[in-house]
Order: structure tokens, then sequence, then C-alpha cells
């Protein structure tokens, strides 16, 4: 179990982050991912942590942002995988609220929504966003390449029943590449379908860090507007999701664990490493020896220097 942040988030404010699964335990490997290529591949649940050990790790957190007198917007499970993957979401949920009281959120690329069990723990949270980059079968495998069990028109069914069911806020994010989910016909499908769920926002994104498949990238501003302008003919209440979140990110003072703990599921520029640098009183010779131990990589995506955790 890992807790992180609180990190600056275009969607959520101030987010404390949960990483509730193994690394790169996922049933997508998608091109675009932040974090890399999927290293397990898997779409059965399992116990990854005790939720005690989550209780108490998040006690210890929140007593340390009340000293530095740090709010939170949201307490939000997102993985370096896939978050619903975890059997131990729905009681983890449950434990926040009752503890905390703080709003709850869980972003996930919706591959087991159509399992009835998730989409009950999914109704502890208060806020849940679903992935939708594809209508179509064979686009849906090129862009976000499924575990081979997965089925695209059980999703969808899946994620209908949840948005009729879900009374807390629900949204979905399509993240468009570049050759692969940006044509018009494409983007046509996709909104009808998302025309139908009872969404209150979806975001249309582009990849803004390292992709895990070379030569990803996000489409020309004009096929971005396109799509948005798409989505609003359809009904459907829509934002961008394009930019950068900002370098706000909350430290412990101990930058190894610092960075350790967000590249995991965060890649940073190296403007906000050089701000934690600066709020732990240390120097980049740290962020050397990580680079040297291979515990984090440094990266360049559109002439910028991302660090990754490895």
């Amino acid at each position: 179990m890992r807790i992180f942040g609180p990190v600056p988030s275009r969607r959520l404010g101030k987010s404390l982050g949960i990483n509730n699964v193994r690394p790169k335990t996922c049933s997508y490997s998608c091109v675009y991912c932040q974090l890399g290529i999927t290293e397990k591949m898997q779409i059965e649940r399992e116990e990854f942590y005790a939720v005690e050990d989550l209780q108490n790790e998040l006690k210890e957190t929140l007593a340390n942002l009340d000293k530095r007198k740090e709010k939170l917007d949201y307490i939000t499970f997102v993985a370096d995988g896939e978050p619903t993957l975890d059997k131990n979401l729905g009681k983890s949920l449950k434990m926040i609220k009752e503890l905390t009281g703080i709003k709850t959120a869980v972003i996930s690329n919706a591959s087991l929504i159509a399992r009835e069990e998730v989409r009950e723990e999914l109704k502890n949270a208060d806020w849940v966003s679903l992935k939708c980059d594809a209508f179509s079968e064979e686009i849906w495998h090129k862009v976000d390449r499924p575990q081979g069990k997965l089925n695209l028109s059980k999703i969808q069914e899946g994620m209908k029943k949840f948005s009729k069911e879900f009374e807390g806020e629900f949204l979905t994010e399509t993240m468009l590449v570049k050759g692969i989910n940006d044509k018009r016909d494409e983007l046509e499908k996709i909104a009808n379908f998302i025309a139908e769920l009872n969404t209150d926002s979806s975001y249309v994104a582009i990849p803004t860090r390292p992709p895990a498949k070379q030569g990803i990238e996000g489409p020309s501003p004009e096929k971005i507007n396109m799509a948005v302008q798409i989505f609003k003919e359809k009904g459907i209440k829509t934002e961008y999701l394009i930019g950068y979140e900002g370098n706000e990110f909350s430290s412990t003072g101990d930058l190894r664990k610092d960075l350790l703990n967000i590249t995991s599921v965060h890649p940073l520029k190296e403007e906000a490493v050089e701000e934690l640098i600066k709020k732990c009183s240390s120097d980049w010779e740290e962020v050397e020896k990580l680079i040297n131990e291979e515990k984090i990589v440094r990266t360049k995506f559109k002439d910028e220097n991302y660090y990754v955790r490895k």
C-alpha cells in the first residue's frame, strides 16, 4: 500500500492518492499509459493489502497533513494499475468515509464494471471516472490493448447499468491518440454511447506525459476541438483535459520517499522535482542516486525531462 501526495489534480483539486494494487498490475496495457507497459495483465480480483494497514497509514498521513495545515479536496484511488482489481476497494471506501468524512474518488479504466460486485463497491465513492477510449472493438484493441478475456460490449452494458445506479458524481474520460481513435466516425460512435450514460461531465484528454509506446501523441488542436464539438452536439457536458496541472506537490520532507511514491503513479516534470528538492531542503545528488540505483528513470517527452518510477 502506498499513499502519496497530496498532488494537484486537474479534476479533483488537492488530492491524496492511494495506490492500491501491485506495481503495473492491470487489465489493460494502454499505448499512452504514463507508467509504461503493463507487467502483469490480469482480470482476477484479489486482496493486495489489509484494510487495517491502510487505515493506520492514512491516520498517520492525515495527522502529518493536519500539522502542516494542509487541506484535502479528495482521497483518490488512482493506482499504477487498475484499482478495481483490489477486492478490498469497497471496504476501504467505507472505512475512509467513516474515518475522515473526506470525499473519495476512483479513477478506473472500466474494464471490470460488468461485474455486479464491482459496481456495488464503487457506489461507496463520491466521484467515479470511467474510461471510454473507443466504441469499436478494433480500435479498443489498438488503443487500450485489453486482457484477452475482456468483452467490450459487456463493459459498455456495465457502464450503462452503473450510470443509472450511481448516486455520486459520474464522469467519463476519453484519451485521444493521433491516428487511432481521432477520426470523426469513431468519435461519433463514442459520443453516441456516452450520451446514453447519465454523466455529470465527460473529459476529452490527450497524453501529457511520456507514453508506454514510442511515437504515441495527441491529435492536432483541430481534431481535439472536433471531438469536443461532436460530444457537445450530443448534449454531453464536455471539458478539455489537456493542460499541465502544475507543480504544487505536497512533501513529507523526505525527498527519496516523495519521489518514489509520487513517480510510481505520476511522472514528474523536472521543474516539479526541483520544487520538491526545495521543500525537502535537499539537492540533485539524491535524485541522481535514485537514477543510479535504477529506482527512477529520466526520460524525455516533447522536449521536457520527466522522472518516472522504474
